[in-house]
């Protein structure tokens, strides 16, 4: 079993594909009409597989408390940040460097969600395993 993708619902799909493009995030694919609305289908370019689906249904999104951020890996926090801002995209706190070298940092989609970047520290796995949470044994 493994986790496939989060289906987030968007107000306006032509502003969300743009934001999450700018991102980084390339479209895979889209079914223009199901139950619940237009899919469209992402990817980030070291991804096989689909990680979020867009779904649009032609009405306003209400946020409410259900999801708290997505996460997302970056190489270069600094070169992510500048590239965000060449597309009027900025960071929604100060960006952070924490003591063991991770960096993150905070943006928000068009529909308010957070987003947090990632930069691990170097040396660090592509992703978060139980290593991150050893207790080292004296």
């Amino acid at each position: 079993m493994r986790t496939l993708h989060v289906g987030l619902r968007v107000t306006d799909l032509s502003r969300s594909l743009s934001f999450y493009t700018a991102l980084g995030y390339e479209i895979v694919g889209s079914v223009p009409e199901t139950p619940i609305g237009q899919l469209t289908m992402l990817k980030l370019p070291d991804d096989e597989f689909v990680t979020v689906e867009l779904v649009h249904d032609g009405n306003p999104v209400d946020r409410g408390t259900d999801v708290s951020h997505l996460v997302v890996q970056v190489a270069s926090l600094a070169d992510t940040l500048d590239l965000l801002a060449g597309n009027g995209i900025e960071s929604i706190a100060p960006a952070q460097e924490h003591d063991d070298g991770l960096r993150t940092a905070l943006i928000a989609d068009p529909d308010g969600r957070q987003i947090e970047l990632v930069q691990w520290p170097a040396g660090h796995s592509d992703g978060m395993t139980a290593v991150d949470w050893a207790v080292e044994e004296e």
